[in-house]
């Protein structure tokens, strides 16, 4: 059985996809949810699918060893981005090594790195007047949004498209693709 951790900064719309997702998988299960943010709606879906949740501390991101103590103490395998927004440390990438897994709401290498999440990636995107966007499930390493690509999903855009009908086209791929490519990857069917 592989276990998963999901790191997550907002309100876990991908989070609770996610463990839906993987509520009675034979292989693959959410055991963990830790957020950065006390207030962050993501606890809300820990509770709902009564996964145990971590509140990533100041101090505890301040002293990554802690963290990578804390993921092999709940056998974690493979650590799951799913809208956590601080860099992951060197310590952490390094421990998991090919085994930490981000979405990022455009196609990269276009409209990623440091401030580029949520709506600031959306009202990138409207502004630049591309005719397509998309998803990029990629690897981790210390640089946000540098790591392989492991896959995309794209979808099309006309002068019409706003930030916020750019976000809704998005979160659309993100439901569809997300769960099932990390499922494909941890199942050695992909990247």
């Amino acid at each position: 059985m592989k276990t998963l951790a999901l790191f997550a900064s907002g309100k876990g719309s991908n989070a609770d996809n996610i463990c839906s997702y993987f509520k009675n998988h034979s292989s693959i299960h959410v055991g963990l949810i830790c957020s950065d943010r006390k207030e962050a709606g993501v606890f809300e879906v820990a509770e709902k699918h009564q996964v145990k949740s971590i509140y990533l501390s100041k101090s505890l991101i301040q002293n990554p060893s802690q963290i990578v103590d804390l993921m092999k103490e709940h056998n974690i395998d493979y650590i799951i981005l799913a809208g956590y927004l601080k860099l992951i440390p060197k310590e952490l990438t390094e421990a998991f090594k090919g085994c930490i897994i981000n979405i990022h709401p455009a196609l990269l290498p276009s409209f990623g790195g440091k401030g580029m999440f949520g709506m600031h990636v959306h009202e990138a995107v409207a502004a630049a007047g591309v005719s397509e966007t998309g998803i990029t499930i990629h690897h981790v390493n210390e640089h946000y949004d540098e790591g392989a690509v492991i896959f995309q999903a794209r979808t099309s855009l006309d002068n019409t498209d706003t930030p916020q009908t750019i976000s809704k086209k998005i979160a659309v791929l993100e439901m569809e693709n997300f769960p099932r490519v990390i499922e494909e990857l941890l199942e050695g069917n992909k990247g």
